[in-house]
């Protein structure tokens, strides 16, 4: 196995982490490995199969280059300001160069206690890894940018979770860095202008080249995250913790907690246990990624030149989130409906399809996919509403030059949802890893039409309904 580490968070000052080694387990089991993933990063999957690849993987023992560490980081948590987070179960391990160049983070979740775990013990249990390794891989196949899923490793040992005993894992999580808005909080709230100048510097040469200083980069990252927050509202997923800690500033989605995909449509949806007031619904994304990236403003205005000059240039970089945001919605949801180029005047025809869907409580995926197969009809009780709305759909597709392939495009068959996750999920525990595979194998098709699988299509039924989904610390 080789895989080609160049460490180039581990080179900026001590304040930025705590060196801090993954903690050994008693009896690593490798559950499942990304070859695809593997290899992309340079690797040989059957060499990560070997006991030694999988120990490491479980955090015993390091691979060749590897410098581990914690990363430091605060954050607003439900809008309430945390000064220090940090990885607080999480080991770096370092960064990967793959063959062509790519760099990429390579980290162990659930790997233990480090300076930042705030009295936690560190760990992780299968559920919420696997929950996690499915969620961001399908993602991934549906083109959202995303941290990658490389393994899921049992580690023989137990942990507690709401009073109930749960087999230890650990995910190793691939991203193009761990880098979030709250890094740049935390020193901020320092007044560490020194630690800020690296940090620009740094992201900007990993994930934004194309911007200058501390002003191009702020509006490279409100432009990564209007893509990025259209992609999830197009898809009904809903992240469930949109914290500025979980905001990162590659435009990738990281942590999946108590995300999930909607089934019945209704904007204010939320399903977070932890989420009791509905900060982060559907609906309020959008809103919430500005707020966040108003945080990061902050951040950077000491760095922006004279004050006044500063905060009115942050200022604008903050507000064209919504004009961006709003273009990219109307972008995904007109190719949706079949729009390769949709103009303002289809808000209303996408508009009315969803009050339409929310009145019912039509199933988000399958509406739209049966847009393009002649059955979105049937996910209203009382098909009317649509069928009257189908009318100058139609008239509207009829000027469309392919509308069909544009809704083959933007409407997935399949997603990860809630209940078929959480039959997956009690399936691994009880030792039958079938569901997973299974689901992982449709899943990386989303767009296809798959023989066989109609089931992992269908909608909960009411007995199956998951009402709340849970971050799994």
């Amino acid at each position: 196995m080789t895989l080609h580490f160049d460490n180039s968070y581990a080179r900026l000052p001590g304040r930025f982490y705590a060196r801090q080694a993954p903690a050994a387990v008693p009896a690593p089991t490798l559950v499942v490995l990304n070859d695809d993933l593997a290899r992309r990063l340079g690797a040989d999957p059957a060499a990560l199969r070997t006991g030694e690849a999988v120990g490491w993987l479980a955090g015993n023992g390091l691979p060749e280059g590897a410098e581990p560490l914690a990363q430091a980081y605060a954050g607003h948590q439900f809008g309430g300001w945390v000064p220090q987070l940090g990885d607080g179960r999480a080991v770096l391990l370092g960064e990967v160069i793959a063959p062509d160049g790519a760099r990429f983070d390579l980290q162990l979740k659930g790997a233990g206690q480090t300076p930042f775990s705030r009295q936690g013990d560190g760990r992780a249990w299968l559920g919420p890894v696997l929950r996690e390794y499915v969620v961001s891989e399908a993602m991934a196949a549906l083109g959202v940018p995303t941290t990658r899923a490389l393994a899921a490793v049992t580690t023989g040992d137990t942990i507690w979770r709401d009073g109930q005993r749960r087999p230890g894992a650990v995910l190793a999580r691939v991203a193009s860095s761990h880098i979030r808005v709250g890094t740049f909080q935390y020193f901020a709230a320092r007044r560490d202008l020194e630690a800020l100048r690296l940090l620009v510097d740094h992201v900007i040469a990993r994930h934004h080249p194309e911007a200058e200083g501390a002003a191009g980069l702020l509006d490279a990252v409100v432009s990564a995250q209007a893509r990025l927050i259209g992609q999830w509202m197009s898809l009904g997923f809903i992240h469930g913790v949109m914290n500025t800690d979980n905001m990162t500033v590659s435009g990738e989605t990281i942590d999946y907690g108590p995300c999930a995909f909607m089934d019945a449509f209704h904007p204010n949806t939320v399903y977070s246990s932890i989420d009791r007031q509905g900060r982060y619904a559907w609906s309020n994304q959008p809103q919430i990624a500005a707020w966040n990236l108003a945080q990061l403003a902050m951040c950077l205005i000491p760095l922006m030149g004279e004050e006044a000059v500063a905060i009115e240039a942050a200022t604008a970089s903050v507000h064209s989130f919504k004009d961006r945001y709003e273009a990219e919605w109307l972008k995904r949801f007109g190719a949706k409906i079949g729009l390769a180029a949709p103009t303002g005047a289809d808000l209303t025809l996408i508009d009315d399809l969803m009050a339409e869907m929310t009145r019912q409580g039509a199933d988000f995926t399958n509406t739209f996919r049966g847009l393009l197969d002649g059955t979105a009809a049937g996910n209203f009780g009382d098909p009317a509403g649509f069928d009257a709305w189908s009318g100058r759909w139609r008239e509207r597709l009829s000027s469309e030059a392919d509308p069909q392939a544009v809704m083959a495009a933007a409407n997935p068959a399949y997603i990860p949802r809630n209940h078929q996750v959480e039959v997956m999920i009690e399936a691994a525990v009880a030792g039958d890893m079938s569901p997973f595979h299974r689901l992982m194998s449709v899943l990386q098709r989303p767009y296809d039409s798959q023989p066989g699988a109609e089931d992992l299509a269908l909608p909960p039924r009411p007995d199956q309904v998951v009402q709340a989904t849970f971050c799994g610390t």
